[in-house]
């Protein structure tokens, strides 16, 4: 898991707009006519239709899809009872899960009051303004009775996630876990150690599913839960069924589950030798679990394990659940969250374990296969098919119980409409991220003295995406990394200047003198060339002792990529490289080329130069759909630049047939499927959703891309130098830490790929 750095946390929330969440209008807003429908007089229409029939609330505002995440702040993460305020970026980070997972829209409420009843009296009268409420970090034993309360007093979905989120991504594990161990449900014997909130919902929702409660150990602070405790509240009260004390150690013996909600270092590898044939252990205390991955299968080979960290399979997250299970509920208006809706939340999750992976998947987590079987017993987090799979069952169970008030009855086009409303903006990344990670690469950073660069690297580092080589004065390096306390342990600092790297820079120009001696080049002048940190970098990569190399943040483009093309040149079968951009919009990637690298292509460039984009966007598990743009649309306004294009257009059909690609065509059309499948109805974008760019010369792409990267605040990657024979990369003149992040995400792929 990536180390998280105290300033690093507190910069990511304070830089720019403070917090992380915001407020934007969905209806026009820039005319004096637009303004008197949206206020006054306008909008006393939809308040008259409103005060006739409350539910048309649901039509003419946000209701139907706002959910708030309440908070009095008593039990925030680990850190316990820390106050209203102190809980809200916590509330916001919520908010942030539920709109890129579920394009779910959350206004985020602290409630400064920790008596109960308070604290349900307020969210009752606030309730109208919301189709759902999740409440979060509310200590127990407070928790049930305000979930109670506000369940059986309000007609809208409310859900304690603390609560419940563990219990249903368990429950959906442990189904899965008892079928591949062969053993009934009925007669499995159950060791928990925690009584929080959590782990009561847990433990009940394992009875509803078929568990015995005369088989579940339940243990507290105190010990075992049981009928000779004087000291439990009614939830706990449940559980203590057994008459005789038992030490948490003895409960291990012949158990076939442990569900560790508690803390770390409670379990010994002793318990876990105790247990019964295929042991299931689902230790979840966050971040390091009751006992560790490596010391629990190091003592029993058929264990089948769970826990909350990524870097371990079968992550119990509750990501797994809360958005789609409000999804589902929002769309059908469900008045509740009742028990079938969370039972058909833990099958849906668990039968889409069972699913084929899709490739998409398995490529983003850098495996070979991914499969049902003991490392997968639960779907992976970054799995797209969540939204339509436990959306859809949740809505389903709503309909069924009785408490929907809007029933589906297309559920065809609620499947479309759900994917449509995945967070396509953001789902790119995530998957670049996780791909990078799974095979980190040594990146060379080529211009080191620069505290961006460091950052970055620190970053790449943290992530577990990169293991840095920085280049540059080894003095001003290590000052920089103490000023503003980079921390980049085991990394290697290399000064190409310097006396100890006269060995390599002769081998390096040597070897550079060989490719370029009839090229106007000396071999002295080769060698002096080593000095410089561009030539040195590059033959690194080249030679072997780097996979990647990030450099362009100081200087211009043109003479950052100069020596690169030099020394590295082209793939066997590329003659014309190119540059691509990505810019991460609502709509998905939009990927932008040639947008650095030729000043005029002729039209065999151009179907080169579209024909590599389209295999650099398949390599990220994208289906590229593909628009040359110009001024005309298919022969509309003749010229040499539309002439181009329309033979290159001509050239891709004849020699790409499978290739989505067409143009001659105008940007707006390309980028608007309606108003394409108007007017050119003949075209092969036509119903389809352009994502890729290609421009008919360097003036029109790069113009292009800098416009809309100015405009938006999208997350951007590039520019991407495609046809390289190495994985060497220059970011732009001045770009940001997170840009350069980007570009070592994709570097590191693109040396898996080479």
């Amino acid at each position: 898991m990536a180390k998280i750095r105290k300033q690093d946390a507190l910069d990511y929330h304070a830089t720019g707009r403070p917090g992380k969440i915001e407020v934007i209008p969905t209806k026009p807003y820039s005319s004096q006519r637009d303004l008197s429908l949206a206020y006054s007089p306008g909008v006393a229409e939809p308040c008259l239709k409103i005060a006739e029939n409350k539910d048309d609330v649901y039509k003419y505002t946000a209701k139907s899809n706002l959910v708030a995440v309440i908070s009095n702040g008593t039990a925030v993460l680990g850190l316990g009872d820390i106050g209203a305020e102190a809980s809200k970026p916590v509330m916001e980070g919520k908010g942030l899960l539920f709109k890129i997972f579920a394009d779910i829209d959350v206004f985020d409420i602290e409630i400064d009051a920790k008596d109960p009843e308070l604290f349900i009296q307020t969210v009752k009268a606030i309730a109208p303004t919301f189709g759902g409420i999740n409440l979060e970090d509310i200590k127990a034993p407070e928790a049930f009775e305000i979930e109670r309360r506000l369940k059986d007093e309000l007609d809208i979905p409310v859900m304690h996630d603390d609560q419940h989120g563990t219990a249903i991504i368990t429950s959906a594990a442990l189904l899965n876990a008892l079928e591949l161990a062969r053993k009934r449900i009925d007669r499995v014997k159950v060791v928990i150690s925690g009584a929080g909130a959590s782990a009561l919902s847990c433990a009940k929702l394992y009875v509803a599913l078929g568990v015995k409660l005369s088989n579940i150990y339940m243990f507290d602070s105190k010990g075992l839960i049981g009928s000779f405790r004087t000291d439990l509240d009614d939830m706990k009260s449940f559980f203590a069924v057994h008459s005789k004390d038992v030490s948490f150690d003895m409960a291990f013996k012949g158990a076939d589950v442990f569900l560790g909600l508690s803390k770390a270092g409670l379990v010994s590898k002793d318990m876990i030798k105790k247990m019964a044939k295929d042991p299931i252990v689902f230790a979840l205390a966050n971040p390091d679990p009751e006992i560790s991955y490596k010391d629990a299968t190091s003592v029993r080979k058929d264990i089948i394990m769970a826990t909350g960290r990524s870097d371990h399979p079968n992550q119990v997250n509750n990501v797994l659940g809360f958005p789609f299970i409000f999804r589902g509920a929002l769309d059908v208006r469900a008045t509740t969250i009742n028990e079938a809706m969370k039972l058909a939340a833990v099958k849906a999750i668990a039968s889409l374990a069972k699913e084929t992976i899709p490739e998409e998947v398995i490529q983003a987590y850098g495996e070979k296969n991914i499969a049902f079987g003991r490392d997968q017993i639960i779907p992976k987090p970054l799995d797209p098919r969540l939204i339509y799979s436990v959306a859809p069952a949740v809505a389903r169970a709503a309909m069924e119980s009785g408490v929907a008030k809007n029933p589906i009855k297309d559920w065809s086009r609620y499947e479309t409409e759900l994917k449509a409303r995945l967070g396509l903006d953001n789902e790119l990344l995530r998957n670049i991220t996780t791909k990078a990670q799974s095979n980190p690469k040594k990146v060379v950073f080529a211009e080191a003295d620069n505290i961006k660069i460091l950052k970055a690297a620190q970053v790449a580092y943290d992530e577990g995406v990169a293991f840095p080589i920085l280049l540059g004065e080894r003095k001003i390096i290590q000052q920089l990394m103490e000023e503003y306390g980079v921390e980049l342990p085991e990394t290697t600092i290399l000064d190409p200047k310097e006396e100890d790297e006269e060995e390599r820079r002769l081998l390096f120009g040597q070897e550079y003198f060989k490719r370029r001696k009839r090229k106007g080049i000396t071999e002295f002048e080769a060698i002096k060339l080593m000095r410089e940190r561009n030539h040195y970098g590059a033959m690194m990569v080249d030679m072997g002792y780097a996979d990647a190399m990030i450099t362009g943040l100081t200087r211009s483009y043109r003479s950052s990529v100069s020596p690169l093309f030099q020394i590295i040149g082209t793939e066997e079968n590329v003659k014309t490289a190119s540059g691509m951009y990505i810019l991460n919009t609502k709509r998905g990637p939009l990927f932008l080329a040639d947008t650095t690298v030729n000043l005029n292509p002729t039209a065999e460039q151009i179907a080169e130069i579209t024909v590599n984009v389209a295999k650099t966007i398949q390599k990220l598990k994208v289906k590229p759909v593909i628009a040359l743009l110009s001024y005309s649309n298919f022969g509309s306004s003749p010229g040499p630049d539309s002439e181009k294009m329309k033979d290159a257009v001509e050239i891709l059909h004849r020699n790409h047939p499978n290739l989505v690609v067409d143009g001659e065509i105008q940007a707006n059309f390309a980028l608007n499927a309606e108003m394409l499948m108007d007017k050119f109805p003949f075209s092969n974008l036509a119903n389809k959703e352009v994502n890729t760019l290609i421009f008919p010369n360097l003036s029109s792409g790069n113009i292009s891309y800098k416009l809309l990267q100015q405009m938006t605040d999208s997350d951007s990657i590039g520019p991407i130098l495609i046809g390289l024979r190495k994985s060497i990369h220059v970011v732009q003149l001045g770009a940001s830490v997170r840009e350069i992040i980007n570009m070592v995400k994709v570097a590191v792929i693109d040396a898996q790929n080479k």
